[in-house]
């Protein structure tokens, strides 16, 4: 069988169909059974038929199928990303960055949007544990705890990050830290009146970055104005900073809850009130997405870095596989200060 043999027959059908191994072992000259063999690792084949399959294969673009062999061998390979809004902000970066990590594991991600409602949900459910994923990663956001009972229930190897769950594998950023750092650096400027842009999301790592700053800033005397918009992206950000910023006094400076907030922010107060920043108004955020750095906003941020999360979440995935009744596994990383232009901390 030929490629121009496989397109008449799509032509003549209408129903496309994959190479299979019956036509590799057609054009090899070979049998069914020695094209198996010359794709299994360590199996018994002549190295001159596996050479005739390899060379078949490779003029039909035959591709192992992965998927009926991981029936057979009650092993889907499935990795399942679970998120809420995973095109959103620093979750687009990581869910891009998991796809990349999983895929040269040798696994094959499958991104689960949650939606938000309740039949989105259901329906999220159904896809990721029908396909019987062998394990799940969930994102911070407002996954539901239902999935990683569900998890727990079908056996699945699971790993949260961005946020805690009893009993659970995660990796986190330390949010803690990066809060009382940005309180401490605003201090150290002379800033006593500070904003915070927080959301009414109160996801569990918002939630964290909020109440670290408010206490930071508490315990060295600064007095902080709280503002939170509906959700934390760009639009949550403008709310936030009109609401900050239409007060008197005025804060000197705002820590953002993240970086979309940061933006939008930001622009309230150049657009809003004509403010400058960082020489009226100085904004730290969190996150260091790729809009950070735009020539229009410059933001000093904290910095989560999407790859190696991704790589700390795989590698807590194989420990986990290794060991299935081993401690609890829990890896906090760092969120790097990255200064820019909106706001400098004193030398």
């Amino acid at each position: 069988m030929t490629v121009d043999d496989t397109a008449a027959r799509i032509r003549t059908t209408g129903k496309p169909r994959f190479v299979s191994a019956q036509d590799v072992a057609h054009r090899a000259g070979v049998s069914r059974s020695a094209v198996s063999r010359a794709f299994t690792p360590g199996a018994s084949i002549a190295e001159e038929t596996r050479k005739k399959v390899i060379k078949a294969a490779a003029e039909l673009g035959y591709q192992v199928n992965d998927l009926a062999r991981g029936l057979l061998a009650n092993h889907s390979r499935l990795v399942g990303i679970v998120a809420t809004k995973p095109e959103v902000g620093f979750r687009a970066d990581l869910s891009a960055a998991l796809a990349k990590a999983l895929i040269r594991r040798g696994s094959v991600p499958l991104l689960i949007n949650t939606g938000e409602t309740k039949d989105e949900l259901a329906a999220a459910q159904q896809t990721l544990f029908g396909h019987r994923a062998e394990a799940t990663i969930i994102l911070s956001g407002s996954p539901p705890a239902s999935f990683v009972d569900l998890a727990r229930r079908n056996g699945q190897p699971l790993v949260v990050i961005g946020r805690s769950e009893p009993e659970t594998d995660h990796v986190m950023v330390d949010n803690s830290a990066a809060a009382r750092l940005a309180a401490r650096l605003f201090v150290a400027r002379g800033f006593t009146r500070l904003g915070l842009a927080g959301s009414r999301s109160a996801t569990p790592s918002i939630v964290e970055r909020e109440q670290a700053f408010c206490d930071e800033a508490a315990r060295l005397g600064a007095r902080v104005a709280v503002a939170r918009g509906t959700d934390t992206d760009y639009a949550g950000g403008l709310a936030a900073g009109r609401a900050l910023l239409a007060g008197q006094p005025r804060p000197r400076a705002i820590f953002c809850v993240n970086d979309l907030v940061a933006l939008g922010v930001t622009d309230a107060a150049r657009t809003d009130l004509a403010l400058t920043v960082p020489g009226d108004v100085a904004v730290i955020g969190f996150d260091d997405i790729p809009q950070a750095d735009w020539l229009a906003y410059r933001l000093t941020t904290f910095r989560q870095d999407a790859e190696l999360m991704a790589g700390r979440a795989v590698a807590v995935l194989d420990a986990r596989q290794r060991r299935p009744t081993g401690p609890l596994i829990s890896e906090r990383i760092e969120a790097r200060l990255v200064v820019r232009h909106s706001f400098v901390p004193k030398p």
